[in-house]
């Protein structure tokens, strides 16, 4: 069987790094499996790049222009929100003539557009699509925060400062439902959540969605020496160590103005933590995050891409934070977890699916920060450490191993072929 995925960015991102690793664990499970991207980062002969045309970045630089001047809407919002109306036709590509199964992942900013996706799905390959975020099932946005449009018809888009009923989220959320009401997409969900968000819009009810995790390589990311991650990072090795990482530290969906709330309200009830704990936080933009309000010494590292790096820092850390405000199934929570590192996180989105609390971890009340400070106490003093870093660890090494993973979307791809094993 021939599987060709497609994502946007190769290594890039949560989706991109998601893809890769099922590319690599179909590969090692008998799958002639390759991936189709528009950025390649690595030399790996099985990932193929488009063209980059001059009609596509001349189609994006307007798409981009549109949402900048939609309402004085901020750069920020080219992340945000994607009108899909960019991007390259590749069913011409030996790649795509060849493949027995079409998976798509994140294909926005430029990647496929609306049209182009609706070409392929006539190909008459059968098509598979894993939600990685929301924008398959709402009209332009990848989040929709506390919108509750898409379960109806999206217009009047509060991210967009729109009034009107039929602004340009209502006329993508008409052009998808012309796409999908007679598509026979199969769609995987990364989270329960995000199943059930689905599930919820007008656009996918009824649509058959199977909910399959993430996976991550235990190879690489597996237990090691504290003391020796510790020295080789230029960490503090007398300290109680909390991780917070982000590609984007600024990004306010990650949650770090929370994490900083927390950690005041856990000095101000237990002042001893304010010589016992340091904050190790890893993203890009942190100069644009004020630390002053953080109780205790901050140790800021860029963003790290490279697996074997960021495995070291998950094993100089005690604990990994996650105050995210919207989030599916983050590649970091299974990443830490597969180093035996207990996670804190908000009852929001996938992650109360990945942590379970008390058990390998904590999970807070949503947007509490008090219960975020009692969770992180809890997790270093009360709770035994030897015993939820060691559910941490099994929890990865079953649920998301690239075995498991690969097993059930090679299930997913026989049943779409008609065969049996």
């Amino acid at each position: 069987m021939r599987v060709l995925i497609i994502n946007t960015t190769e290594r890039k991102g949560g989706p991109a790094i998601a893809a890769f690793r099922l590319t690599e664990a179909l590969k090692n499970n008998g799958i002639k499996a390759k991936m189709l991207v528009r950025d390649k980062e690595t030399d790996k002969v099985t990932t193929v790049v488009t063209d980059k045309t001059w009609r596509v970045k001349k189609g994006l630089f307007i798409e981009h222009l549109r949402l900048s001047l939609h309402n004085r809407l901020g750069k920020q919002h080219r992340f945000r929100l994607d009108l899909g109306t960019s991007g390259e036709d590749i069913t011409s590509l030996p790649e795509f003539r060849q493949a027995d199964i079409i998976h798509l992942h994140w294909i926005n900013d430029g990647m496929l557009s609306l049209r182009l996706i609706e070409r392929i799905v006539r190909s008459g390959k059968p098509v598979v699509w894993t939600l990685h975020d929301m924008w398959p099932f709402t009209g332009i946005c990848h989040y929709a925060h506390d919108c509750d449009n898409y379960m109806k018809h999206c217009g009047s888009c509060p991210q967009l400062n729109s009034s009107r009923s039929k602004d340009i989220a209502y006329r993508c959320f008409e052009q998808k439902t012309a796409l999908l009401q007679h598509s026979s997409i199969r769609f995987i969900a990364c989270s329960q959540w995000l199943k059930e968000m689905a599930r919820k819009s007008s656009l996918l009810r009824g649509m058959d969605i199977t909910c399959i995790p993430n996976a991550v390589d235990t190879r690489l990311f597996h237990k090691s020496s504290k003391a020796v991650a510790r020295e080789a990072l230029h960490l503090p090795a007398d300290k109680r160590l909390l991780l917070f990482s982000s590609e984007s530290v600024a990004d306010r969906r990650k949650g770090f103005d929370y994490l900083a709330d927390a950690l005041g309200e856990l000095v101000a009830i237990h002042p001893e933590w304010k010589e016992r704990m340091a904050l190790v936080v890893m993203g890009k933009d942190s100069e644009k995050v004020t630390f002053s309000e953080i109780p205790f010494p901050v140790y800021p590292m860029q963003y790290i891409s490279d697996e074997k790096r960021m495995a070291q820092v998950y094993n100089a850390v005690d604990l990994y934070t996650i105050p995210s405000l919207q989030d599916n199934l983050p590649n970091t929570v299974v990443e830490a977890m597969a180093c035996g590192i207990p996670c804190i996180g908000f009852n929001v989105g996938g992650i109360p699916e990945m942590i379970d609390h008390l058990h390998n971890g904590y999970v807070a009340d949503y947007k509490n920060t008090r219960s975020f400070a009692e969770g992180i106490h809890w997790l270093l003093t009360e709770g035994d450490y030897d015993m939820l870093s060691s559910e941490a660890l099994r929890k990865a090494q079953t649920t998301y191993s690239e075995t498991s993973v690969a097993a059930a979307h090679i299930a997913v791809y026989n049943q779409l072929t008609g065969k049996n094993e």
